[in-house]
């Protein structure tokens, strides 16, 4: 399985890091998780107006929608897509480990993922009904990707 996380922002704080980097060492070397970090673009003082926010949004969708590949499955982290257990993320994986070579997800950044990444999506998965910053969707990911290889291993990490 190889997923690769396409994240708004490039100075995640330590304990982000840590805490991300911590699920990549648990996964086995056939599951492969990687990011690739996208840029924010600069917000300026006084422009946090509907149209200043998706100008912002647009600039950082075209950057994670030329990191897109073809042929693979797209996913879409966003409030507005749909619950998914552990478990059926789990089954998911499974299916789209033998279909893709690679899954990418895309985390966008303090404002959102732009309509135009939304519209390039398979899926869209909401994590919760809960706004998460940008930089913890990271480490849930991760998380959240270790405990679906666990239950289809059945380790007993998930339990």
């Amino acid at each position: 399985m190889n997923v690769e996380l396409l994240a708004v922002g490039t100075k995640a704080p330590g304990w982000v890091t840590a805490g991300f980097e911590e699920y990549l060492k648990r996964l086995p070397r056939d599951w492969q998780l990687k990011l690739r970090e996208i840029p924010v673009t600069k917000r300026h003082k006084g422009m946090s107006d509907q149209k200043s926010v998706e100008k912002y949004k647009e600039e950082e969708g075209n950057r994670i929608h030329a990191a897109l590949k073809s042929n693979v499955r797209v996913i879409a982290l966003d409030s507005g897509g749909k619950n998914w257990s552990t478990e059926e993320l789990a089954w998911k994986l499974q299916k789209w480990r033998s279909e893709y070579e690679l899954v990418q997800m895309m985390i966008g950044g303090p404002d959102g993922l732009s309509s135009k990444c939304r519209s390039a999506a398979d899926d869209t998965w909401s994590l919760s009904k809960l706004t998460f910053p940008h930089f913890v969707v990271r480490i849930l990911i991760a998380e959240q990707i270790y405990r679906a290889w666990s239950i289809l291993n059945n380790h007993p990490y998930h339990k």
